[in-house]
């Protein structure tokens, strides 16, 4: 019999679900609900149909299992069933325990029968994904809960009927939140999945990480905060470049069906290989400054505060979307980190791996579901940089973009920086104060580069010109505000400067930009004072 059942699992709506709270440990358990559902309970419901764990992955059209799972894992899944009725079974028995165990997950299903003999499993996965998931994405109604009586106490979270409160699933210590409050069905899975989260990632940077001497924390006050200090938390926000359209173009270079299902399934283990193994890395450096007393980076150092708990959490880490918070300073340095492991990391394919990162860094207390949608807002600013610089570089590279929030947010970023950063010149033309996004790595041409940033920071820092005089500084801002590269020369001639600090790429460029402070409309040098002052603040 060469007629199989394709099944693909999808996930919409998972960024509300996951970051919907303003409370972490909600977020940490929405966030493993939904690796979960796509994995494990996956593997839990195949077995429940005769197809064990250990034999899940054994060729189907050489065996007389009911399915063969292709991969599962980072929002989505694939299976090819035997027949399209136990491709609907499992489907009805996944969906009532998600119904049950994780309310407020969507998944999205479809299914497809094809010849395994003349139909190429590419194309059918790639018909399906386009055409059917993708209208069932945009068609689906959304689900109106009843929203109880005039007499029903209403979650804190999810604003949803509650059903119970939540130190019934919350273990208080001294260093535990007190506060009880009412949670709905949905909340309440979500802080059930927490003990299983923490054991998942203390397994997973066993190797790295002493669970003896530090544990993840589960609020943001233990990210580092001390008392009576200001202090802030960073929401980074990271995805691989052009990944989809890799994922396809590898699988249609199969040579046939079998040839398929294994590139896929090695090309996902891979990239959620490399994902994990630079979030590895990047602990590995928190743990050793740790223990060093403090933390040398490109942007100063400083004192950590960290007591029992890392300074760090990942929240989303399947696959090349990668979420983390961390303690405030370290946000941008551990960003730019993450980047560069990943970029290190091999995958299935043989190219290079490049991705972008949004951090958004805000007060410890600020709602944290507003403060991520600016984090998810500014990757996507990265890309769009990355983009706009595909005909010299096809094969992309990897960038980086952030916002440093001193007080609030309102609007999106794109309204911020209108508001904050743009500046119209003579009614005509609109110049920006910010240089970001900016690219990791060093490069001939393009100066808006991490490296360059960093340089300039540092050199407004130590520099001899600059070190332990602020003012002059702050001087120096309100001239950029100006966007006239008359007012900088007039600067640079009353502290008698023959120039502003330089940036290390294309040297030409380089020597007319410090002497201007602006090049094709962008400010060099505003987004670095106002780091500097920003890690001032923050007690650098």
């Amino acid at each position: 019999m060469s007629k199989f059942t394709i099944t693909i699992i999808d996930t919409s709506g998972i960024q509300g679900y996951i970051f919907s709270s303003n409370r972490l440990r909600e977020n940490i358990g929405a966030s493993h609900l939904v690796s979960e559902v796509t994995g494990d309970w996956v593997e839990e419901t195949l077995d429940q149909l005769d197809v064990p764990k250990n034999q899940q992955k054994e060729p189907i059209e050489r065996s007389r299992l009911n399915a063969e799972l292709v991969y599962a894992g980072g929002g989505n899944t694939l299976i090819v069933f035997r027949t399209r009725e136990i491709a609907i079974e499992f489907t009805k028995v996944l969906s009532k325990r998600v119904l049950e165990d994780a309310p407020g997950i969507n998944l999205v299903v479809a299914h497809k029968e094809f010849d395994w003999d003349t139909e190429h499993l590419y194309q059918v996965v790639k018909d399906l994904m386009e055409g059917e998931i993708d209208r069932r994405k945009h068609e689906r109604i959304p689900s109106v809960p009843l929203l109880g009586l005039g007499v029903t106490a209403t979650c804190n979270s999810t604003q949803l009927p509650a059903v119970d409160r939540s130190n019934e699933y919350i273990q208080y210590g001294d260093e535990e939140e007190a506060d009880s409050y009412f949670i709905s069905t949905e909340t309440k899975q979500k802080l059930k999945a927490v003990d299983r989260t923490n054991k998942k990632l203390q397994k997973m940077f066993a190797e790295v990480v002493d669970q003896n001497i530090f544990q993840f924390p589960y609020r943001t006050d233990h990210l580092g905060r001390s008392e009576k200090e200001s202090s802030y938390v960073a929401i980074v926000h990271a995805d691989g470049n052009g990944m989809g359209k890799r994922f396809q173009k590898y699988g249609e270079e199969a040579k046939n069906n079998r040839d398929y299902i294994q590139r896929m399934r090695d090309f996902s283990t891979s990239v959620d290989e490399a994902g994990k193994n630079a979030l590895k890395a990047v602990v590995q450096v928190i743990t050793k400054s740790i223990q060093q007393g403090k933390v040398i980076g490109k942007l100063g150092e400083f004192q950590l505060k960290a007591k029992y708990y890392l300074p760090f959490r990942p929240l989303v880490y399947g696959g090349d979307d990668i979420t983390f918070i961390c303690e405030g300073r370290l946000g941008l340095e551990l960003a730019a980190l993450f980047l560069r492991e990943f970029e290190e990391q091999p995958v299935a394919d043989g190219q290079k791996l490049t991705a972008c990162a949004g951090v958004c860094v805000v007060k410890t207390h600020y709602p944290f579901a507003r403060a991520y949608k600016i984090s998810e807002e500014l990757c996507k600013e990265a890309k769009k940089f990355v983009k706009k610089n595909k005909e010299f570089e096809p094969d992309g590279f990897s960038a980086i973009d952030w916002h440093l929030a001193a007080s609030g947010l309102l609007g999106s970023i794109v309204e911020i920086r209108k508001l904050e950063y743009q500046i119209s010149v003579d009614n005509q033309d609109v110049c920006h104060l910010q240089m970001r996004p900016v690219r990791l790595e060093k490069h001939s041409i393009e100066w808006r580069t991490w490296e360059g940033f960093t340089q300039v920071v540092k050199e407004f820092k130590q520099g001899e010109d600059w070190k332990e005089r602020h003012n002059k500084v702050m001087a120096l801002r309100e001239v950029l505000r100006k966007a006239s590269k008359d007012a900088t020369k007039e600067f640079l001639s009353a502290y008698r400067l023959s120039q502003l600090p330089s940036f290390p790429e294309s040297s030409g460029q380089s020597e007319q930009l410090a002497k201007d402070g602006w090049k094709d409309g962008i400010c060099g040098y505003f987004d670095a004072i106002e780091a500097m002052e920003f890690y001032l603040e923050l007690g650098d």
